[in-house]
C-alpha cells in the first residue's frame, strides 16, 4: 500500500469522524425542539433530518471551499511546503472532532464552525506565526458569542410573546388562531424562501436581488396562507366534538414547528458539511497535486458522504444534545417549539443578509432560553445555561491548544 493511499484513507476516516460529530451535536440542534415538543419521535427526527442535511449537502452545498477555513490564515506562507498544510488539516479536523464529541457526551451544543476555526488558527499559529493569523476575525467568532443568542431570544420571545396574547390567552383562540394562521404560515414560508435564495442555493448561482427575492418569496407565502387556513379550519371541524379542544391548535404549531426545523436542517447540510469536508477536500488537493491550492474543488460524491456520515452521527450518538435543546434547558411545547425555531430561522436570515456574525447553534440556544425566558426565570435551568455558555468560551482556546499539540506530533513522527 502505497504512502498516498494510507494519507487518504486516514484523511477519509478523521473527516468522517468530524462528520459524525457534526450530526451528533449541530444537526441535533435542528430538531431538538421538534422531538422535546413531541411533535416527532425520535426516529421520525432522525430520518427528516438525514434527508434535509443530506439533499441540503449535494444540492446547495460548497462545491468550491477555501482550504484554510473561512481565510483564518495566509495560505502564501505555506505555498513552499505543502505536506505542513496537510499535517495541519489532520490536526485541525481531529482538535476539532475531539472537542465536539466530548461537547456531545455532556450534552452540550457547541458552534462546530467555531471549532474548526479554533483548530484552524491552532495550526496556523504553530507553523507560520501569530502574525499570520486574522485576529479580526477571531474577535468578530468572539462577538457572536453574544451576538448570536440575544438576537434568537429577542425574536423568539417575541415572537411567542404576540402567540401567547394574540391567540392562547384570548376568548376564542381557535377563532384567533385561524385569523393569524395566514400571518404565521406566511411569515415561514418567507423566511424559508428568502433563506434559500440568499444563502442555501449555491450551486445554482442565483444573482437575485433584494427586490426580484421578494417578488417570488411574497407570492409563494400568500399562496401557503391561504392553503394553511383552509387547513387550519378542517382541524377544528375535524376535532370539534373532541374534549380536548386545544389539540388542533397544538397540531397546527406542530405542523409550522417541524416545517422549519427541516428548512435549519437543509440550510445545516448546504453550509456545514464542508466544516468537515472542506479540510478533507485540502488534503486529497495536496496529495493528488502536491502543491497548496487556495480553492479546492469539492467532488458531489464527497459532499454525499459526509451528508450521510453526518446523519449516521446524529442516529447514533445525537440524542443527549437533543434533550438538552428539546427539554432541559426549559420545557417545549409545540408552540414554544415553533417560537424557536422560527425565530432561530428569521435570525439567522436577518443577520447574514446583515453580515453580523452568528452561529446556529447559538442562535437555536439563544431562541429557546428567550421563549422560557418569557415564562419566566423560574422555568430556565440556569446551572445547564451557565455550562452551555462556558463551553462556547471554552471552544476556541481548547480547539487551538489542541491542534497546537497534534500538529507538533504528526510533524515530529511523520516530516
Amino acid at each position: 500500500m502505497s504512502a498516498d493511499t494510507i494519507i487518504l484513507a486516514a484523511a477519509t476516516l478523521i473527516g468522517l469522524y468530524m462528520a459524525a460529530n457534526i450530526g451528533a451535536n449541530d444537526l441535533a440542534n435542528a430538531m431538538g425542539t421538534s422531538v422535546g415538543s413531541r411533535a416527532l419521535t425520535l426516529k421520525q427526527a432522525v430520518v427528516i433530518s438525514i434527508v434535509a442535511n443530506l439533499l441540503g449537502a449535494i444540492l446547495a452545498g460548497g462545491h468550491v471551499t477555501n482550504t484554510i477555513r473561512k481565510g483564518m490564515i495566509n495560505t502564501d506562507l505555506l505555498a513552499g511546503a505543502p505536506e505542513h498544510l496537510m499535517m495541519g488539516m489532520f490536526a485541525a479536523l481531529l482538535a476539532a472532532g475531539i472537542w465536539v464529541h466530548l461537547a456531545t457526551v455532556f450534552g452540550l451544543p457547541v458552534s462546530t464552525t467555531h471549532s474548526i476555526v479554533g483548530a484552524v488558527v491552532g495550526f496556523g499559529m504553530i507553523s507560520v506565526g501569530v502574525e499570520a493569523i486574522s485576529w479580526g476575525k477571531v474577535i468578530t467568532i468572539a462577538v457572536s458569542w453574544v451576538v448570536s443568542p440575544l438576537a434568537g431570544a429577542l425574536i423568539a420571545g417575541g415572537i411567542y410573546y404576540l402567540i401567547r396574547n394574540k391567540i392562547l390567552r384570548s376568548d376564542t383562540p381557535e377563532k384567533m388562531a385561524i385569523q393569524w394562521s395566514p400571518y404565521l404560515i406566511g411569515g415561514v414560508l418567507v423566511v424559508i424562501v428568502l433563506s434559500l435564495i440568499f444563502k442555501g442555493l449555491k450551486n445554482l448561482h442565483l444573482d437575485l436581488g433584494f427586490g426580484q427575492a421578494i417578488a417570488i418569496a411574497v407570492p409563494c407565502a400568500a399562496a401557503g396562507g391561504v392553503l394553511g387556513r383552509l387547513w387550519l379550519k378542517y382541524l377544528l371541524r375535524r376535532d370539534l366534538q373532541r374534549e380536548e379542544q386545544a389539540a388542533p391548535l397544538q397540531s397546527f404549531f406542530a405542523h409550522l414547528q417541524v416545517m422549519t426545523a427541516c428548512y435549519v436542517a437543509f440550510a445545516h447540510g448546504a453550509n456545514d458539511v464542508a466544516n468537515a469536508i472542506g479540510p478533507l477536500a485540502a488534503i486529497f488537493s495536496v496529495v493528488k497535486t502536491g502543491s497548496v491550492a487556495m480553492q479546492v474543488e469539492v467532488p458531489v460524491w464527497m459532499l454525499a458522504i459526509g451528508g450521510l456520515a453526518v446523519g449516521g452521527g446524529l442516529l447514533f450518538f445525537g440524542s443527549r444534545v437533543m434533550e438538552t435543546i428539546g427539554g432541559k434547558i426549559t420545557e417545549v411545547t409545540p408552540v414554544r417549539g415553533f417560537c424557536a425555531e422560527f425565530g432561530a430561522a428569521t435570525t439567522i436570515l436577518v443577520c447574514s443578509r446583515l453580515g453580523l456574525p452568528v452561529s446556529t447553534t447559538h442562535v437555536l440556544v439563544g431562541a429557546v432560553v428567550g421563549v422560557g425566558f418569557m415564562r419566566g426565570m423560574g422555568f430556565l435551568d440556569m446551572r445547564l445555561l451557565r455550562n452551555i455558555g462556558s463551553s462556547w468560551v471554552i471552544t476556541l482556546p481548547f480547539t487551538m491548544v489542541l491542534a497546537i499539540v497534534l500538529y507538533k506530533l504528526l510533524t515530529l513522527f511523520f516530516l
